[in-house]
């Protein structure tokens, strides 16, 4: 399974301005032949450009370095030397640029197709026409080149789904993306098998939505224990969040690890609280005893939450639960599009 890179840091510059000429014509009664020295032209830019079709920053562990054409030097005849071509670097949907020395948030591309100027090209400099005035008919200079700007610049990849899957290690959260979309997660019976987030496509009905596999949270995670703190960052722009709960679980209540999850998520975010919830028990074919299934249908409906008993592996419950998602998904598509 590839390596799923979020983070990375390069180094970009613009491309230097070329230099002015410093060029005479030759004409009959012109002092020097009159003075004909061209622009140089501009330094390309550096742009980072939004491309649906790249999916990590992996790319940028093993070039580090991006630098866009010079311009070109002016020449005689007034001729203005060619710009330089800028340099158009792909990052995925959803990164985040910083400038790596200020923390300064550069830009944030979440559309196809949006693109940011990181480094622009130098000036061109003036060649020596440009520098005639009446007391001074033939200069013999030009201006050089301008460099281009340059900065080290930080990437930050969040991931873009509509829905996010969180809960302890060994949640459930693998085997029900594996079950609803085609993603293939990895799944055993230890913690933290999940070592990157991964994204699936589900479907009810018409509608389709994608789901992100977020590695499981343990207590500490928002103070960097574990590895669900690594990732916390790409629950945020998730629509809605599926809390899932092992019913299964000897060491704690499901009323503990819901609290338990939900202090994490609060204290790396209290944003993240206010996202609709819906609470999913899990692993309910190995339940011996199904009585605490309305009980907790009930405590969780008093908090306000909707909750769902399902088995990943069988299936129970499944399909109720995907069409419940959808129809959440619409009714927060329907309040965006109003708020806009």
């Amino acid at each position: 399974m590839a390596t799923f890179i979020d983070k990375a840091k390069i180094f970009v510059q613009g491309g230097r301005g070329g230099n002015g000429c410093v060029a005479f014509r030759r004409e009959k009664f012109v002092p020097k032949g009159g003075p004909a020295g061209g622009d140089g032209g501009k330094g390309g830019d550096v742009i980072l450009e939004a491309d649906r079709n790249v999916h990590t920053l992996l790319d940028f562990k093993y070039k580090r370095q991006y630098k866009a054409e010079r311009g070109r030097h002016g020449e005689g005849s007034k001729k203005t030397g060619r710009s330089g071509k800028d340099l158009i670097i792909k990052v995925p949907v959803g990164t985040v640029v910083k400038d790596a020395e200020t923390g300064e948030v550069l830009g944030d591309l979440t559309e196809h197709g949006q693109k940011l100027v990181v480094a622009k090209g130098g000036r061109g400099g003036r060649g020596n026409a440009a520098f005639v005035t009446p007391t001074r008919q033939a200069p013999d200079f030009a201006e050089p080149g301008e460099p281009g700007e340059e900065r080290w610049i930080e990437l930050e990849l969040k991931l873009l789904a509509d829905v996010g899957l969180v809960g302890f290690p060994n949640a459930g959260k693998s085997t029900l993306l594996s079950r609803i979309t085609a993603a293939k997660p990895e799944i055993a019976d230890y913690p933290f098998t999940t070592l990157r987030p991964i994204l699936g496509v589900a479907k009810a009905g018409d509608y389709s939505f994608v789901v992100a596999d977020i590695p499981g949270l343990i207590e500490g995670a928002h103070a960097g224990k574990g590895l669900g703190h690594e990732f916390l960052r790409h629950v945020e722009r998730t629509k809605l969040l599926l809390h899932l709960i092992d019913l299964t679980d000897p060491t704690r209540t499901p009323e503990e690890a819901f609290e338990k999850i939900n202090e994490e998520l609060k204290l790396y975010s209290e944003e993240l609280t206010q996202k609709p919830q819906i609470v999913v028990g899990t692993k309910i074919d190995a339940l011996t005893d199904r009585s605490k299934i309305e009980k907790l249908k009930e405590y969780f409906n008093k908090k306000g939450y909707p909750f769902f008993a399902i088995s990943a592996v069988t299936g129970e419950g499944l399909d109720e639960l995907m069409y419940f998602v959808a129809q959440k998904l619409k009714e927060l598509e329907k309040e965006d599009a109003s708020e806009g």
